[in-house]
């Protein structure tokens, strides 16, 4: 199953009810990590070394910084974006899909809107 991270800014309702949904689902947030104020690029870099997807808000800093580590050669295993407005529980929906479906390295080097289209 794949592993993810969720930004400072992310919902923590959803994270909480993908945590009920599906146990066992690897999901950490980055006030978990104490990584609170991170700047994206360092938030960007640890999820890359843990080999997390990271679910964010950020549709202006986090998906420009996901993009440079692409051109820049690194390690970038995927952003999923979510957009406003949304339905928490099709969101949860859609990302136990995404989890229980995917495989490992689909969502290399590419950022992705929620809901997918």
């Amino acid at each position: 199953m794949l592993r993810f991270a969720a930004d400072e800014g992310f919902d923590g309702r959803i994270v909480e009810g993908l945590r009920l949904r599906v146990p066992g689902i690897d999901i950490v947030t980055v006030q978990e990590l104490r990584m609170r104020s991170a700047p994206d690029p360092r938030v960007l870099a640890w999820a890359a070394s843990e080999e997390r997807i990271l679910l964010t808000h950020d549709r202006q800093t986090m998906r420009r910084f996901a993009y440079e580590r692409v051109l820049n050669g690194e390690r970038m295993p995927g952003v999923l974006l979510l957009l406003w407005p949304y339905s928490i529980g099709a969101v949860i929906d859609e990302l136990e899909a995404v989890a229980g479906a995917s495989l490992e390295g689909e969502w290399e080097d590419q950022v992705r809107y929620l809901p997918l289209r």
